[in-house]
């Protein structure tokens, strides 16, 4: 009877497992708000330590030439996945097809200062947090505009923070950051490309780290203009 008893909880302790272990792993690009802030190491090693998440862009990061800056810089990053990386360059090789050109299939090929100029704009100067951030309304940004920063490439970025309802209770809810890109800076309250962040505030030892929501996001928010920019400087040979 014991034995009977025992092969029954097995499978359902063996799912529970799954399931738990499936949730951590979600819960780091999901608006769960539950992880350890903190990372005994520069952001550079924070991003190594998870390749599951972020292998492409360390590579990005190096061939970009900016290495120290996430090594040795105090820095807030807001952080895309590798898959939105991934996305970007497959809408470029689609391109490049319909061209009747030869793909992309190194990152290498990709110019270095293409990729840095794209990849500073995540990346903006000394260590701020979610708190740090005034209040964004997608739906009302004359009232709430967020504010514009200068990236690393010294391109304006907005950020700000969305104050979600509860309860029937307007701006009661939980707070969530998002990066956004201005397309046109002549109107830079319209047609702005916003991004939230699903894991804000993880703080390596030179700064801070927000994880961008990778389904909501391409490399380089514009993928035309990341495109555009990729065929103008040239595209590398393979070998």
């Amino acid at each position: 009877m014991m034995f009977k008893l025992i092969k029954k909880i097995i499978p359902v302790l063996l799912i529970s497992i799954g399931l738990f272990s499936a949730c951590k792993k979600d819960k780091y690009f999901f608006d769960t708000g539950v992880h350890t802030p903190n990372y005994n190491g520069t952001i550079l090693e924070y991003l190594k330590a998870k390749p599951a998440y972020f292998d492409t862009l360390v590579r990005v990061i190096k061939v970009a030439g900016m290495e120290d800056v996430f090594q040795k810089e105090n820095i807030t990053f807001f952080a895309p996945p590798s898959s939105s990386i991934y996305k970007s360059v497959r809408r470029l090789n689609n391109y490049l097809r319909l061209q009747g050109r030869d793909t992309v299939s190194k990152l290498e090929q990709i110019r270095p200062e293409v990729w840095k100029e794209t990849l500073s704009m995540y990346v903006f100067q000394g260590s701020y947090r979610l708190k740090d951030y005034p209040q964004l309304d997608t739906l009302a940004l004359v009232a709430y505009p967020g504010q514009g920063y200068f990236s690393y490439g010294k391109r304006t970025m907005n950020i700000g923070v969305l104050y979600n309802d509860a309860g029937g209770v307007k701006y009661a809810g939980y707070r969530q950051l998002y990066l956004s890109f201005i397309p046109d800076f002549s109107k830079p309250l319209e047609r702005l490309v916003n991004i939230p962040v699903a894991s804000s505030d993880v703080a390596p030892t030179n700064g801070v780290v927000h994880v961008l929501r990778f389904q909501k996001h391409n490399f380089g928010f514009d993928t035309d203009r990341f495109i555009t920019n990729v065929v103008t400087s040239g595209i590398l040979p393979a070998n």
